[in-house]
């Protein structure tokens, strides 16, 4: 199988070992990973700050960048999201409306790509840590994972899942909401990671690179015992 490789702007930015992590992980599952270097953003902060237009000229160049017609993985169920669940509010019955269709059933979170296209729940890794998972508002809501990180999460040799309270409550990121409300934001983050020393976890795992900065970010300042983990990096740590 080969598939498109989707690296969004802030695993490009600030991970970008996520990006290689998943393509190791990907390639050692035995898919072939075709990446293109002309793609860019998706064109979600636009859309979410309501930059319509400008979303919209960014999403056109997203489909035109994609448009194999093979499986797009990406290490993103944010920006996944935005393809499969806003690109019809802005290319339905427009000129793109076929192309549009054709990649939004194209586009896979890599949890999701790995459990119900691979057929796979146990990827070999080892990661000997407890772990509690934040079930960001794009996996759930968005995208609409449901068991898939914690499938994977369950057959990892040596790892120890510990569900947290409100495990499936925002963080606090929201992209701009971070900015324009940032006492809200940095409340939210508190109380995320206070639910997640309360299980006595070492790690906080979760398929959203802008989730694990905001809350890595709250951590660092206060100096807490306790570290943020991409999905993916997990995944291929013992790789």
């Amino acid at each position: 199988m080969i598939v498109d490789a989707f690296i969004p702007c802030f695993i490009d930015q600030v991970f970008p070992d996520t990006a290689f992590n998943m393509i190791k992980l990907l390639k050692k599952l035995g898919v072939e990973v075709h990446y293109n270097p002309e793609q860019s953003c998706c064109g979600q902060m636009a859309f979410n700050s309501g930059f319509w237009d400008e979303a919209k000229a960014m999403g056109a160049k997203h489909i035109k960048d994609f448009s194999n017609n093979r499986p797009v993985v990406s290490p993103s169920s944010s920006c996944s999201g935005m393809v499969k669940k806003h690109y019809a509010k802005l290319f339905h019955n427009s000129a793109l409306h076929n192309e549009y269709k054709t990649l939004k059933s194209n586009t896979y979170e890599i949890s999701d790509f790995i459990v119900n296209v691979l057929k796979k729940e146990d990827v070999g890794a080892e990661f000997p840590h407890k772990v509690t998972y934040h079930e960001s508002c794009a996996s759930k809501r968005e995208y609409g994972l449901t068991h898939e990180v914690r499938t994977l999460l369950n057959n990892v040799k040596g790892l120890e899942l510990i569900e947290m309270k409100d495990a499936d409550t925002c963080c606090g990121f929201g992209g701009t909401f971070s900015v324009k409300f940032e006492g809200i934001s940095t409340a939210m983050a508190e109380q995320k990671v206070e639910n997640a020393l309360a299980t006595e976890a070492e790690y906080i795992v979760s398929t959203d690179a802008s989730c694990l900065m905001h809350i890595q970010g709250y951590i660092d300042k206060h100096k807490l015992p306790i570290k943020t983990i991409h999905i993916v990096d997990l995944l291929a740590f013992s790789l």
